[in-house]
């Protein structure tokens, strides 16, 4: 098989393959054992969840006047303080809040924000300037940074999907996707996988490329092997949500547990683009995500792994202030995040409000980069050298983690 005919007819060359879906690639240097132990786990809410709606400024007249029929009652919501409140459909997130392990940042975002689906979350993934694109992801460069000339597998980074994110790609080294370790095992072992790296490998041509190839597959092999060896060990000792959301968030659970030597978890939960109808779409969208996540930490902190955890949910942009014509919101801009996890300490929220007042032509104005978010989350918890992996040095956000 000559290699431009391998490249043209096999489906390796692009986002997946029919034998192994949509792995994710592996490469030769990148990482060596987490040297902290400590994991992070990101959770994407996809298309944009308004977070008016999520952390709520219930004193503030302008949000129900501008929000008549969205618009969150008073009476309705969990209080944190004297002007912010969590939606009801968070209750389970207001007890982890409760316990000590939730920071909430509002107003982050970037300068000039893109209201482009795709674009904003290509932003958001690879950490780049608003005019800046990159073909690498901010988690895929640490994976790239963290160690020159160890060996790496795909299951140092793992997104529980079957399709990779670009915040997990590296020019070095990437992540693997999978939805489930048993099925990627299975996968592996159909023998349909193994003849056709021996097909690579022994095509006569030493191409990069194919040889590149080749390893991925081998690569891919080795890893859900491990993954799969590991993960018979011990299981989760609590009941999950039966949502998608809450069968990954127990396999990262399994995972952590059976000692795999995964340091970043990604996952995502979509739906969150409400133009028509919101609130209930996004009520019952927050439920899932605030239930699956307090299982989630609660079975982490019965097996003695949620002080090394950290948990951090975002979305690409928030919507407008003002309501549309069709009860629901439209896209803007800044946005609020939550860290959830790590040792034990008072909930925080960690900046102002939102101000309703000072807007940029109907949004809010972002008072925190996302960029300094992910340098501390780099520096303070993965022991990283954040400047290196964001292009440049971002301050940070002190006390945070």
């Amino acid at each position: 098989m000559k290699r431009r005919d391998f490249i043209r007819t096999s489906v390796l060359a692009t986002a997946g393959t029919m034998m192994i879906p949509h792995f994710l690639k592996a490469h030769e240097t990148g990482i060596s054992n987490n040297p902290n132990g400590k994991i992070l786990v990101v959770i994407q809410l996809s298309g944009g969840n308004d977070g008016l709606n999520t952390v709520i400024p219930y004193r503030n007249d302008i949000y129900y006047r501008e929000r008549p029929a969205l618009a969150i009652e008073k009476e309705k919501v969990l209080a944190l303080t004297d002007e912010i409140a969590l939606n009801p459909a968070l209750a389970s997130l207001r007890r982890l809040y409760d316990d000590g392990r939730v920071r909430i940042l509002n107003n982050v975002g970037y300068p000039n924000p893109d209201r482009s689906h795709f674009r904003s979350m290509d932003i958001w993934q690879t950490a780049s300037n608003a005019d800046q694109y990159l073909n690498t992801g901010w988690l895929g460069r640490y994976l790239d940074s963290t160690c020159d000339g160890c060996e790496i597998k795909p299951h140092h980074m793992l997104e529980i999907d079957d399709t990779l994110s670009l915040a997990m790609k590296g020019s070095k080294a990437n992540g693997l996707a999978m939805l489930d370790p048993q099925k990627l095992y299975r996968q592996t072992k159909n023998g349909i996988a193994g003849n056709l790296a021996k097909t690579i490998h022994h095509s006569g041509d030493d191409h990069d490329q194919v040889s590149y190839l080749y390893k991925t597959l081998a690569d891919t092999e080795s890893s859900a092997d491990y993954l799969y060896q590991k993960g018979k060990a011990k299981g989760s000792f609590s009941d999950y949500p039966d949502t998608q959301l809450g069968k990954s968030l127990k396999t990262i659970t399994e995972l952590i547990v059976s000692g795999v030597d995964t340091q970043v978890y990604y996952v995502s939960l979509s739906g969150f683009d409400t133009h028509v109808g919101q609130r209930n779409q996004q009520d019952k969208l927050l439920k899932q995500y605030a239930d699956a996540v307090s299982v989630f930490v609660d079975d982490l902190k019965k097996q003695g792994q949620l002080d090394r955890t950290m948990i951090m949910t975002f979305s690409e942009f928030g919507r407008r202030v003002k309501q549309n014509g069709s009860n629901g919101t439209d896209h803007g801009t800044a946005n609020n995040v939550f860290l959830i996890g790590g040792p034990p300490r008072s909930s925080i929220i960690y900046n102002e409000a939102p101000n309703l007042v000072d807007l940029d032509g109907g949004d809010l104005r972002y008072k925190l980069d996302f960029r300094d978010l992910y340098s501390s989350l780099l520096k303070d918890w993965l022991n990283a050298d954040d400047a290196g992996i964001l292009g440049k040095g971002f301050s940070g956000l002190r006390g945070l983690v």
